[in-house]
């Protein structure tokens, strides 16, 4: 497997940057503030923060290896990192060496990429691919998933490996919108399909005894909005019979660190309503930059007659456009209630590489085979047992 050391030998694309590796968990561990500096400097999205990554590795990846590159000008100072880490996988017997972004799978991560300082993005791509590139017999498969359409890493990787080995998917569709901070919440509102209900359900509750919002940034007020959330969370999926999307103790714990570090850096904010002192909704919302951006959400199966999960997402914008934000951003998936309240979209890409062996095509092609088995025994399913198959499976996502 590639080691450190060799990341510091081979072709770069620019010979102002001096490329190298961070494998180290402690390591990674101790690069908060320079990450976190890059990140500030760059174009990169919400989920390539070190407050995301780093408690992801902890919680989620524990069988996997970090591998950080970084590239740095001739000054020493940070200019590009790639979030990488090493999976051993074995296919038939066969051993596979798979590199993919930290972060990518079990939370959610949208926009994951390179982290360039602004201006540099291509530089450092190329460098990274091209280092990558020199060392393809010391890994299998490259798999990067979605990244945001138009990313110069995805350029710059069919630059740089022949054709044959890069492979491009179509990913999510994830719906957003543009704000004015100068329009008003109202004239907003009439913009979108949701004004009415929204005005006449919020009229109802704030009638009720001990209807109010909170709204929870500070790292030390935490534990009892996270708590209502992930009790409105399970309950929203439980009663919608779907897959939700926090399941498990592992992604649970994941979300408890990762709240705590955004926080303290003023990128997180908890929305609770309260009716009669108890929680009937909440959102889970990220800052980054000039964005909104909604995670999840939960609300109480009893209260959904009453819309008020509907109600709290309105309040979200409100408050989005009152902080001088400029875009509100879902993230993937094109639930109805999403192209109620905007109008744009923006599509998600994932990039697969075979490295110099052959395990990695391997890899692929035996994916490619499960495919087929699965989709074919579908096929020959009868419907009812297909939705039998599919409803027991819901059932075992509410309760896992």
């Amino acid at each position: 497997m590639i080691r450190e050391e060799e990341l510091t030998q081979g072709p770069r694309a620019a010979q102002w940057l001096e490329v190298g590796a961070v494998g180290n968990p402690s390591a990674l561990a101790g690069m908060r503030r320079e990450w976190s500096a890059l990140l500030d400097a760059s174009d990169a999205g919400p989920f390539n923060a070190w407050e995301w990554l780093y408690p992801w590795y902890r919680r989620i990846a524990t069988n996997r290896r970090p591998l950080v590159l970084t590239a740095k000008d001739r000054t020493g100072a940070l200019v590009g990192l790639m979030p990488l880490c090493v999976e051993y996988r074995s296919v038939a017997g066969v051993p596979v060496r798979r590199l993919s972004f930290l972060g990518e799978t079990h939370v959610g991560s949208d926009y994951l990429d390179v982290v360039a300082k602004r201006g540099q993005e291509r530089d450092v791509a190329q460098s990274f691919a091209r280092m990558l590139y020199a060392l393809r017999d010391e890994w299998d498969v490259l798999d990067l998933t979605d990244f945001r359409e138009g990313s110069p890493t995805v350029d710059v990787l069919r630059e740089v490996f022949p054709s044959g080995d890069v492979r491009l998917a179509e990913r999510y569709v994830c719906p957003y919108d543009t704000l004015d901070p100068k329009e008003p919440f109202d004239a907003f509102l009439k913009r979108t399909g949701r004004r009415d209900n929204f005005l006449r359900r919020r009229k109802w509750l704030e009638k009720q005894e001990g209807y109010r919002i909170e709204r929870t940034e500070a790292p030390g007020e935490l534990a009892a909005p996270l708590t209502d959330f992930f009790r409105l969370h399970s309950a929203r999926w439980a009663s919608d019979g779907g897959s939700q999307g926090i399941k498990g103790s592992g992604v649970e714990a994941f979300h408890r660190d990762a709240t705590q570090l955004l926080a303290e850096r003023g990128r997180l904010r908890m929305y609770t309503m309260k009716v009669g002192g108890r929680a009937v909704a909440s959102v889970y919302g990220i800052i980054h930059r000039d964005t909104f951006v909604y995670f999840q959400s939960g609300y109480d199966p009893e209260w959904r007659n009453r819309s008020v999960g509907l109600v709290l997402v309105g309040e979200t914008f409100r408050d989005a456009l009152a902080s001088g934000l400029t875009e509100y951003d879902f993230l993937r998936g094109t639930e109805t209630y999403k192209s109620d309240w905007v109008t744009k979209q923006r599509r998600t890409v994932s990039a697969r590489v075979h490295g110099g062996t052959w395990a990695g095509r391997w890899f692929t092609r035996s994916e490619e085979l499960a495919r087929e088995v699965r989709n074919g025994a579908k096929a020959v399913m009868p419907d009812t047992l297909v939705e039998k198959v599919r409803r027991l499976r819901r059932r075992r996502a509410a309760v896992s």
